[in-house]
């Protein structure tokens, strides 16, 4: 006799309530197979997944202050891995371990908290945060592996109330960690300023944690069919990821995708187009994607470190000359933004959550 027959009928009536449930409460990425609308064009396909991870972006010490010859060492490998590969990630970088546990553990709290059914996009003037689902759209009619959170967070008083209120440290926690990211970005900064030879606080008045952009990108039956980021550039002087030791981040170098390696407790900067601006192209803005795992769950906090709107853009004076003459042309920051939709189909509603009116 089948199991269904074999049932009471108060045993099935509750059998179905347990399934309904069960589907109900199931989330999006939860399934056997790559549904059609995930699957990107051939050529969008992440390849080579198979490949030895290759752990070559530097791992820079900041806890190292001079080297034997007595030049700043951290500054010197910054530079070097600024120009070679855009990116390169720090060690004993100075943020205490529970601010960082605490915003990854929240993060994976409001994540949970999502269902196939919340609604997605943004209203800025109402809640001050763009949440987006999987079912958003990124090209041709393909789906993201991913779920994502953004929020503007400069001036960080103004913003905290803005943010998700679920969970109820949300505000709090994430508050905390942004102070610590100012610290830590500011000080990067003042490194690069040194290697490229600009005076002391160069970027001072013009850089701000502007931006917080939290990524959720859950276990997938077939990663070679889909990607949790598209190929893309940061529209930043830097951006600073907290990957908490996930992989699936990868660089283009040389004309090849390189794995950037899980170091637990390391923070991955990279420069961004407007540091590679104003370095007259002497530091790299390189593209960066992000690819799936059939068995990991990848969560990430990314924090754009961004021009102030009204700053104007261009090669630092002191890094041209007749030999070396200036590959960009002078913009304010807010316009570029503007004229390169740099936040994608968001980039309206960022600016305005930002108050960079293009």
């Amino acid at each position: 006799m089948k199991y269904a027959q074999s049932m009471r009928i108060g045993e099935w009536g509750e059998f179905l309530h347990i399934r309904m449930k069960e589907e109900k409460d199931s989330r999006w990425f939860e399934l056997e197979c790559v549904p059609k609308d995930y699957i990107f064009s051939k050529e969008d396909r992440p390849q080579n997944l198979d490949s030895p991870v290759c752990d070559s972006i530097p791992v820079i010490d900041l806890s190292i202050s001079k080297a034997a010859n007595g030049l700043n060492q951290p500054v010197e490998e910054i530079l070097k891995a600024s120009q070679e590969f855009g990116f390169f990630q720090v060690i004993n970088h100075g943020i205490p371990e529970k601010t960082v546990t605490d915003a990854m553990s929240v993060l994976k709290e409001f994540f949970d908290m999502q269902s196939k059914d919340t609604e997605t996009g943004t209203v800025p003037h109402k809640k001050g945060y763009i949440y987006t689902s999987s079912t958003d759209f990124v090209k041709d009619g393909v789906h993201l592996w991913r779920e994502n959170v953004k929020h503007p967070c400069h001036p960080l008083e103004e913003c905290v109330h803005l943010w998700p209120d679920k969970p109820t440290r949300y505000q709090e926690v994430i508050a905390a960690y942004l102070v610590e990211i100012q610290k830590l970005s500011s000080r990067i900064l003042e490194m690069i300023c040194e290697g490229l030879g600009l005076k002391q606080g160069y970027f001072k008045d013009t850089s701000e944690v502007q931006l917080l952009s939290s990524n959720f990108y859950p276990p997938c039956p077939d990663p070679s069919l889909t990607l949790g980021i598209l190929p893309h550039y940061d529209p930043s002087l830097i951006t600073l990821l907290y990957q908490g030791g996930s992989t699936g981040l990868q660089v283009m170098k040389d004309g090849q995708w390189i794995n950037v390696g899980a170091i637990p407790d390391a923070f991955v900067v990279n420069i961004g187009n407007q540091l590679e601006i104003i370095s007259n192209q002497k530091l790299k803005s390189v593209k960066h994607r992000v690819v799936t795992s059939t068995h990991e769950t990848r969560r990430s906090i990314a924090t754009f470190v961004n021009p102030s709107p009204d700053c104007i853009i261009e090669p630092a004076k002191i890094l041209v000359n007749e030999l070396e003459p200036s590959l960009y042309t002078a913009s304010l920051y807010k316009e570029y933004v503007h004229r390169n939709n740099a936040f994608g189909e968001y980039t309206a509603a960022i600016q305005n959550a930002l108050h960079i009116d293009g």
